[in-house]
């Protein structure tokens, strides 16, 4: 976690758009364009795959753990054990860097929000057919939270 949640204190407003301008950079080059992700592990996948890996870090804070429980609540019982509570997800704008846990204002969704879109997106669309018709699956509009 203490990975993917200092990306998310440091600068994730940004991430919607790495992903998009990941995935428009990918339907140029395509499947023979590819990169070491993550650095130094030998690994090398698409911008697609990398756009996709981004999408499941950021969205791993919202989902549940092994033991059942959202990093995002951080330690509130409430929101992690409570059945009223725990599947009420609250979009903070910032997020502890070791934790995950959310902090700031949860009242607005802001780039958060976008999370979900992204997460949609790599389950709705194949690369095979963001290459085949890029201009309609990256319309500005399905990026707006």
């Amino acid at each position: 976690m203490g990975d993917c949640a200092r990306g998310l204190q440091r600068g994730a407003g940004a991430a919607p758009l790495l992903i998009r301008a990941l995935l428009q950079y990918y339907a140029y080059f395509g499947d023979n364009f590819t990169i070491e992700c993550p650095t130094r592990s030998g690994r090398r996948m698409t911008l697609y795959q990398i756009a996709e890996e981004i999408t499941r870090r950021l969205a791993s804070v919202f989902l549940r753990d092994k033991d059942g429980h959202r990093p995002v609540n951080g330690g509130t019982r409430k929101f992690q054990d409570d059945p009223h509570w725990r599947d009420c997800l609250q979009f903070y704008e910032y997020f502890h860097g070791d934790n995950g846990a959310g902090l700031g204002a949860s009242h607005q969704t802001g780039w958060t929000g976008v999370i979900a879109r992204a997460m949609h997106l790599f389950v709705t669309v194949t690369p095979e057919q963001l290459l085949k018709d890029s201009l309609r699956v990256l319309r500005f509009d399905c990026w707006r939270a």
